[in-house]
């Protein structure tokens, strides 16, 4: 498989000579037959327990599952955190040989990964296992693109990649003989929406701020919830009903071997392929009715919403501002439309460009995090009040989580709609935008109605 061309013979020897005083990575991609992700998900489980990712966008266009971690990239602390994980990354791929004669997006030696939201936040033990920065390259990785499959292998001691066909061959083995175990839900002995009271006196006093101060014009405030159950959550299952109930998000999870982070964000940060960026603004928010025409009228209700148009531009307006500098060009639409998902529906305007030759998604990424619609407007005072009045760790909740491959393509998403799983106990975050004429009690019902994707899930129920 590996040794059949003479491009592969080559690809060896050039490996073995690297090999004679350095370690590198060699990676080698190949096209294989259908495979299930979530079958692919469990293979070697539960050796790989702690060590997967998975990701699918929208509609299943491309889902990326990694088992087996070859290396993990993380570090603890505000500055240069971007960089850092860039420049790591780029001193890996700057002496790799890597064999994927596709080039496809999401092929072939890849990182997957995320940020905290907040550096300077309170830190909580129970997201202590992710740091501030913590990305995975696995040892074996499969990448669906519409309808076509591949099979990246990664390692390191080069000196072994004549065992590498035979690694390649196990795997397929490995791969044809597995099923897909069904996981079953555990049973939930209790929910609890932590802090209410606070959380409403938080809000009240945060109104009082924007009403009385011109320095602040938008401060996003977050709450959690906490589930009981009688085994510990699987994230196998947590991650088939994600795909089942939420086909128009993206679907992520990232496990450590203390827990697991996941979730279905609807909200993009940032794609870059080649040259071409693109970032969305998905902030107001309004219900959705069974009833169709109820549901049109939700819909338009939040069209004509001042508190939500004015909350949607304040996003608008950042990310122009921060494209701005690494782009040649940027396309943004005059007004929103809706983009709906099964629970909420959201104001949503795409914004495009054309990427500078020197700009990095991690660059992107950077000067993107945290958008208004999460943290606020401007940025560091609202951050300020944030670590104030919200008294909690956000760890990974509301940031930055995706992907970049070795030719620098990748995708990063907000990650909302999220919480995380820890044996026998999970925490669903929500949060919401709070401007001058915010009320408490409606922002109370606008984190309970975002609770509800992974509430659902997860097998929790609603009330």
């Amino acid at each position: 498989m590996l040794i059949n061309s003479p491009y592969q013979t080559k690809y060896i020897n050039t490996l073995k000579h690297k090999a004679q005083s350095n370690k590198v990575l060699a990676s080698y991609t190949k096209k294989v037959d259908k495979i299930d992700p979530f079958t692919f998900y469990q293979i070697s489980k539960p050796a790989n327990d702690g060590k997967r990712f998975f990701w699918k966008s929208p509609d299943d266009d491309t889902t990326i599952v990694g088992v087996g971690l070859l290396r993990s990239f993380s570090n603890s602390g505000a500055e240069d955190r971007f960089r850092r994980i860039e420049t790591e990354w780029k001193e890996i791929l700057s002496s790799a040989v890597i064999d994927n004669p596709f080039h496809l997006p999401g092929t072939g030696p890849l990182l997957f990964g995320g940020f905290s939201f907040d550096p300077y936040s309170l830190k909580e033990e129970k997201w202590q296992p992710f740091g501030d920065a913590l990305f995975y390259l696995p040892e074996y990785m499969l990448t669906v693109i519409g309808e076509e499959y591949y099979l990246t292998v990664n390692l390191f001691e080069s000196e072994e990649l004549v065992n590498q066909s035979n690694k390649v061959k196990n795997f397929d083995l490995i791969i044809k003989n597995a099923g897909l175990s069904e996981a079953s839900a555990s049973y939930l002995i209790s929910k609890e929406e932590l802090f209410v009271p606070q959380w409403l006196d938080s809000v009240a006093e945060v109104v009082n701020i924007l009403k009385s101060s011109d320095l602040v014009n938008k401060v996003v405030l977050s709450r959690q919830m906490q589930l009981n159950f009688s085994e510990p959550v699987l994230s196998e299952y947590v991650l088939k009903q994600l795909h089942t109930q939420q086909k128009d998000s993206f679907i992520f999870l990232l496990e450590t071997p203390e827990g697991s982070f996941a979730g279905a964000s609807p909200e993009r940060l940032v794609k870059k392929i080649d040259d071409q960026v693109l970032s969305t603004s998905l902030a107001g928010s309004i219900g959705r009715s069974e009833n169709a025409v109820e549901d049109r009228e939700l819909g338009n209700i939040l069209l004509n919403d001042e508190k939500n148009l004015y909350e949607h531009s304040l996003v608008v307006d950042m990310i122009k501002k921060a494209l701005k500098p690494h782009c040649n060009e940027l396309q943004v639409p005059d007004q929103p439309i809706l983009l709906r998902t099964p629970y909420i529906q959201h104001l949503y305007t795409p914004v495009s460009g054309v990427a500078k030759p020197e700009t990095s998604i991690f660059n992107l990424v950077g000067e993107l995090h945290p958008t208004p619609a999460l943290g606020g407007v401007p940025t560091g005072q609202a951050m300020k009040i944030i670590r104030d009045e919200e008294k909690m760790d956000r760890g990974f909740y509301a940031s930055p989580i995706g992907w970049t491959d070795f030719d620098g393509n990748g995708e990063f998403i907000v990650a909302i709609r999220s919480g995380l799983l820890k044996g026998k106990q999970a925490f669903l975050y929500a949060g919401c935008g709070l401007v001058a004429d915010s009320d408490p009690k409606e922002e109370l019902k606008e984190t309970g109605i975002k609770f509800q994707p992974m509430l659902q899930a997860i097998g929790g129920k609603s009330e």
